[in-house]
């Protein structure tokens, strides 16, 4: 199906909305051009495994305290593949989080993350397509034909959204549901969309009814959690097209989204794990 209405990336801004109904247009921020399509694979070994040499007595509480205290802070997913659209790019890009340990695969692995697959394509959805670029549905399937088996973080509802408003007769669980049925059994985390803009395809209200729907969903798949990041995400911290994040704001959403992740599906056990909603 082709794409109604999508984001475009220039930059890492909205380009424009292309399609049908010519429904407006956004300018993209000042920066250089970016890739159109993110691929990022990393491997990260994991932690050196402790000594077989039994520690002194006196030191015993401390290691069972230094464990205890490093679970908590990792998660039990050591494979992740991350979906998303142009609003996850600025995470991965140098131009916008110079320094590496910023980043999105950074983070992850600080987390206790070991292989990423991190596959970000400007105007993705789930069942739209733009150009030759895979939607999030294709790019799963082809992970999963690959072989991947691990946890998935979908940063997508952004485009669905506006793809919706602009006349798509597939609905919102109808996409969320089409997701899920691909990707299994296997642990999901789901990011759901925020904007600042009061109208439009891409407007707020547009987001709000997604985010409804992911929560919706949550009690369909017990493999499911959503990372609230619409509650947490600052005004600040977006660029003037309202959609897209300055430096700082990828900053904290690779961060807290690599946060989330262990929130979600903690290291101590995934049964100790919180309900639908994580933040």
């Amino acid at each position: 199906m082709a794409a109604l209405s999508v984001l475009a990336l220039d930059g890492i801004g909205l380009a424009g909305v292309i399609g049908t109904g010519g429904v407006g247009s956004v300018n993209p921020p000042p920066r250089g051009e970016a890739p159109a399509e993110i691929k990022l694979s990393t491997h990260h070994p994991p932690d050196a495994a402790p000594s077989t040499a039994a520690p002194a007595p006196a030191k015993r509480p401390q290691k069972a305290e230094s464990q205890k205290a490093s679970q908590a802070s990792r998660t039990s997913c050591d494979a992740v593949a991350y979906i998303g659209d142009s609003t996850s790019a600025g995470m991965v890009m140098p131009s916008y989080l110079p320094d590496p340990v910023r980043r999105l695969d950074a983070q992850f692995a600080r987390v206790g993350v070991t292989s990423q697959y991190i596959e970000i394509s400007p105007a993705r959805s789930i069942v739209e397509t733009l150009s030759d670029q895979a939607n999030a549905d294709e790019v799963a399937r082809q992970l999963l034909a690959k072989g991947f088996r691990g946890c998935w973080v979908l940063a997508l509802g952004t485009n669905d959204s506006a793809n919706i408003y602009a006349g798509s007769t597939v609905g919102r669980m109808a996409r969320i549901e089409q997701m899920m049925s691909v990707v299994g059994n296997q642990p999901v985390l789901w990011v759901n969309p925020k904007s600042l803009l009061d109208s439009g395809p891409y407007s707020e209200a547009n987001m709000e009814l997604w985010d409804r729907t992911l929560v919706q969903a949550c009690a369909r798949y017990p493999n499911m959690r959503v990372f609230d990041w619409a509650s947490l995400a600052k005004d600040g911290w977006f660029i003037s097209d309202g959609t897209h994040y300055t430096s700082a704001g990828y900053a904290q959403r690779a961060r807290l989204t690599a946060a989330s992740l262990v929130h979600a599906f903690p290291a101590s056990g995934r049964e100790k794990g919180p309900g639908c909603v994580v933040h």
